[in-house]
């Protein structure tokens, strides 16, 4: 059974940095694409940020420049390097692994930032 493990959220002051990591075990395989994707109550989960497992990297807007997604593909690892942290990025910061057509979630991880 796949699982994807976050860990690394908590809470910092704007301005600051955190780094997410994800982890996967129970596969054999590469996934095709991994990404993060953040939530906060009363809204969709929305992406943040995806690497293709060419290493081509995607961003939403509002964190250019600021978030950096880079992945270790023989361990199916996604990481998240977030500085320049604003009081806005505070969310459930959730990791998602791609192959084929399967999608699998992690279970979530708190990212607050304190104004």
């Amino acid at each position: 059974q796949v699982r994807l493990v976050e860990s690394g959220g908590g809470l910092v002051q704007a301005g600051g940095s955190l780094r997410l990591s994800c982890a996967a075990s129970g596969t054999a395989f590469r996934f095709n694409a991994m990404g993060w994707y953040r939530q906060v109550p009363g809204k969709q989960r929305e992406v943040v940020a995806t690497i293709s497992s060419g290493s081509s990297t995607n961003y939403t807007d509002s964190v250019k420049g600021r978030f950096t997604i880079s992945r270790d593909g023989a361990e199916n690892t996604v990481y998240l390097q977030m500085n320049r942290l604003k009081p806005e990025d505070t969310a459930v910061y959730y990791c998602n692994a791609r192959f084929t057509v399967a999608t699998y979630w992690g279970q979530g991880t708190q990212v607050t930032v304190s104004s």
